[in-house]
């Protein structure tokens, strides 16, 4: 074999290295957009958002706002209001230390819901009331209206109030026997004993001077008297936030309203609005007791039935009832519809299917 016939073999060709497969780029966590504290998370318990107002606190910005009224019933009726007061507060404070002992917990003295108690009690009692049933009064109010059914946040009538209702039960002569304030130019005349505004008209149809309804130098409860004095500590409050401005704004509107279409059929047979607005303890009861966080609704629709309501009650009570005064059982008695108007108050919950 020549050479020309022998197959040349061509050298092999280095292979060339494979590209590498470019790698696929890293989702992005979406979790790295998140907050990423700079100090490790403390984990605690609900709630987990504090409000800055306290049990404590409220209870004694209520009190503050009830200065004004308290100062001018020591002004009007001077030693008579120091007594009633003083003796119904103490007790009900000395009937919330031994109610405490008895059930074997801390003292909720500091809270003043006791002192507040007693001192709303003080004030919707006459000035001539004997401070034996003022401690009455308030040792009921303590003892059966808050503890019996299970201390502050469990009780379902407002605790003064229902002290009022059982005084207004158990001695119905001295709880509608009145006195003029030192104070009155009346009393030099007319002698020591005076029927209140409103039983001066609903008995008598005599009408009563809107000073002497604004200032309170009439007759009447301790605190019941100056629609002013109370206006200014409702006021404080509203503004504080310490209690809902639907229940009075509803409360005063409605007591407006349904008294003045009784007013527009018979101007003579019945009184002003303005005269049901500032008269008795209307103002006291809209502001103070109405509003009671415990005894009162927590929805916003809630709150307005409930003032609404308590006003109508109100004007029914004073113009077709025995008694010329009605704000203690328009409010006790809807204290008594608040689980109620809570329950179809409510707001709807997102998905909920309501049968």
């Amino acid at each position: 074999m020549t050479e020309e016939n022998t197959p040349q073999v061509q050298p092999e060709q280095p292979e060339k290295p494979a590209k590498p497969t470019p790698k696929p780029k890293p989702k992005k966590d979406p979790r790295a957009k998140l907050y990423k504290p700079e100090k490790p998370l403390i984990l605690a318990s609900s709630p987990h958002f504090h409000a800055q107002a306290t049990v404590p606190k409220i209870m004694w910005n209520v009190v503050a706002a009830l200065v004004p009224t308290t100062v001018l019933a020591l002004i009007y009726f001077q030693w008579a209001a120091a007594g009633i007061i003083l003796v119904s507060v103490s007790s009900a404070l000395i009937a919330e230390m031994l109610v405490n002992r008895i059930k074997n917990e801390s003292f909720t003295i500091p809270d003043g819901s006791a002192l507040i108690t007693g001192l709303l009690l003080a004030l919707t009692l006459p000035p001539s009331f004997s401070l034996g049933g003022a401690a009455l009064g308030s040792v009921f109010a303590i003892v059966v209206g808050k503890h019996f059914f299970g201390g502050l946040g469990y009780n379902i009538f407002n605790p003064a109030l229902l002290g009022r209702a059982f005084l207004q039960a158990s001695f119905p002569v001295p709880m509608t026997t009145w006195s003029w304030p030192l104070t009155a130019r009346y009393s030099e005349v007319d002698g020591i004993t005076a029927a209140t505004p409103l039983g001066l008209f609903k008995f008598e149809q005599v009408t009563s001077e809107l000073s002497g309804l604004l200032t309170g130098n009439i007759s009447g409860s301790l605190g019941e008297t100056s629609a002013i004095a109370i206006l200014v500590g409702g006021i404080y409050l509203l503004i504080r936030k310490y209690a809902d401005w639907r229940i009075p704004t509803s409360f005063l509107l409605s007591v407006f309203a349904v008294s003045g279409v009784f007013w527009l059929i018979s101007p003579e047979t019945y009184p002003t609005p303005v005269f049901q607005l500032l008269s008795g303890g209307l103002m006291l009861g809209a502001f103070f007791m109405a509003t009671d966080m415990v005894t009162s609704p927590v929805t916003a629709k809630g709150a307005w039935i409930f003032g609404a309501g308590a006003g109508f009650l109100l004007v029914i009570i004073r113009l077709f009832g025995g008694l010329p005064e009605g704000v203690m059982y328009s409010i006790l008695l809807m204290n008594a519809f608040t689980p109620l108007i809570n329950r179809y108050t409510r707001p709807k919950f997102f998905g909920e299917v309501i049968a």
